[in-house]
């Protein structure tokens, strides 16, 4: 059984592109609202969620937070694929950092992994809103998952980065 986000109440959250913005314990800036430390957000339910939905080549979707779920699981695939081959923390870190820097693809864009789940943008702000909160939403995964596929003495952890193999939903994630 697919785990979904426990995001469905979405009264007074902000969208962009159908997907709602949800609050993040970040330090980072960006759109999204801050959310309370000690509350769990979007991020720290997909990285424990990632594991088991992994596995799945159909996601039933029940509320437009699992959509951003969905995004998130194929992003921490993308960057446990970069990992992979990183025997330290310090390779690790600067392969997630260059992953950062790349263009973040929006709905309707070439690269855009899940063109029909997301709604096309209605305008270019809204677009732009979007693609920031992605940028925002990734860099914060990115720093949140060294945690787990390194342990703390800066070795990789076999545990997580097994997962680099898997292909999630059956796409093929890019090198």
């Amino acid at each position: 059984m697919v785990y979904h986000s426990s995001f469905v109440d979405e009264e007074g959250v902000t969208k962009a592109c159908g997907c709602p913005l949800l609050p993040l314990k970040s330090h980072i800036k960006g759109p999204a609202p801050a959310s309370e430390q000690d509350k769990i957000d979007i991020v720290d339910e997909a990285i424990t969620f990632f594991r088991a939905n992994v596995f799945f080549r159909n996601f039933d979707i029940q509320s437009s937070a699992d959509k951003l779920l969905i995004y998130l699981t194929f992003y921490i695939n993308v960057a446990l694929k970069r990992l992979e081959g990183c025997r330290t923390l310090a390779v690790g870190t600067k392969a997630i950092i260059n992953l950062g820097l790349e263009n973040v693809p929006v709905p309707g864009e070439a690269g855009f992994p899940f063109g029909g789940l997301f709604a096309l943008p209605q305008s270019q702000e809204e677009a732009e809103l979007f693609r920031n909160y992605l940028k925002q939403i990734r860099e914060e995964t990115s720093g949140r998952l060294l945690s787990c596929a390194y342990r703390p003495n800066g070795t990789p952890n076999k545990w997580w980065l097994a997962f680099a193999k898997r292909k999630f939903m059956n796409i093929i994630v890019p090198h």
